[in-house]
């Protein structure tokens, strides 16, 4: 069974694996259905999903008829101004099928200049701010890649009190001193505010680079069970945090698996063997 912890102050008990439904973006929905019946034997009670993700909304907007009290329901909007951003917001509940989205999220704000535009006068956030105080929305939240993601989103947290966000983390990356250093700071904001830590790219191997892309994913993911099992026990043996899944419908069965199983967290000897074995690189330089 999969524990559960607080997400941050929105009183829910959310798994400590949330389904990140990137992993929809193209699939059909026979296989979105029988992914679907995964979540629920795994007793996964929180979906992650964005507007940009292809069909995702479309592929889980038929089952919130049946079982939309089951999860706590988050998507995101990667538009930068406030028309595009409530229109975008707007379209997630048609999509999804619902009338209040549990967590709207801004997209993957990283840059300086998008930052200014969404947090500005007529940004994103207005329209998020709006949505919540016409209760489509519950809480607003806030998400990025990269390796300057950890210090925005302190900056993120200083302009406006989100409940979540959202960020790489994995032990690769986490060899980046600066990285760490912000990621650090950041968890211990994230802590005295109450505000929720989703952790993503836990079982990148590596860039795809020049091979084969064989995965849906747009990183080379661990794909042994025994790898994957130390990536997500490495993640989710820091507490209060939250892992996002994987973004590959045939991957995940493995790392719902090795969440099911959380052991003691593996020592930095078995994380530093695993990345010389499999050849680990961060995804984000």
């Amino acid at each position: 069974m999969i524990p559960t912890q607080q997400f941050g102050r929105t009183g829910h008990e959310s798994t400590l694996t949330l389904f990140g439904a990137a992993a929809f973006g193209s699939v059909t929905q026979d296989e979105a259905d029988r992914t679907l019946e995964l979540l629920l034997q795994h007793d996964i009670n929180h979906i992650d999903t964005a507007a940009s993700y292809g069909d995702s909304e479309l592929r889980i907007g038929p089952w919130m008829a049946e079982h939309r009290s089951k999860f706590f329901l988050a998507t995101k909007t990667g538009d930068r101004d406030y028309q595009a951003a409530k229109d975008s917001i707007h379209r997630s509940l048609e999509r999804l099928r619902v009338d209040q989205l549990d967590l709207i999220q801004l997209h993957n704000l990283v840059e300086p200049e998008e930052w200014e535009q969404a947090m500005g006068s007529g940004g994103a956030l207005e329209a998020a701010v709006e949505a919540r105080d016409e209760g489509l929305v519950r809480f607003i939240g806030v998400t990025g890649h990269g390796v300057t993601i950890a210090a925005m989103h302190m900056r993120s947290l200083e302009r406006f009190d989100f409940d979540s966000v959202l960020l790489p983390y994995s032990y690769p990356l986490m060899k980046n001193a600066q990285y760490a250093a912000d990621f650090e700071a950041l968890v211990r904001l994230c802590q005295e505010r109450n505000v929720a830590i989703q952790t993503i790219k836990s079982i990148t191997q590596a860039p795809w680079g020049d091979r084969e892309q064989t995965a849906a994913t747009w990183y080379e993911p661990l794909r042994q069970q025994a790898d994957i099992d130390l990536a997500v026990n490495w993640v989710l043996g820091r507490p209060g945090l939250f892992l996002n899944t994987v973004g590959d419908i045939d991957v995940l069965p493995k790392v719902l698996d090795a969440a099911s199983r959380l052991d003691a967290r593996p020592s930095d000897i078995q994380m530093d063997r695993l990345i010389e074995q499999r050849e680990m690189e961060p995804l984000f330089a």
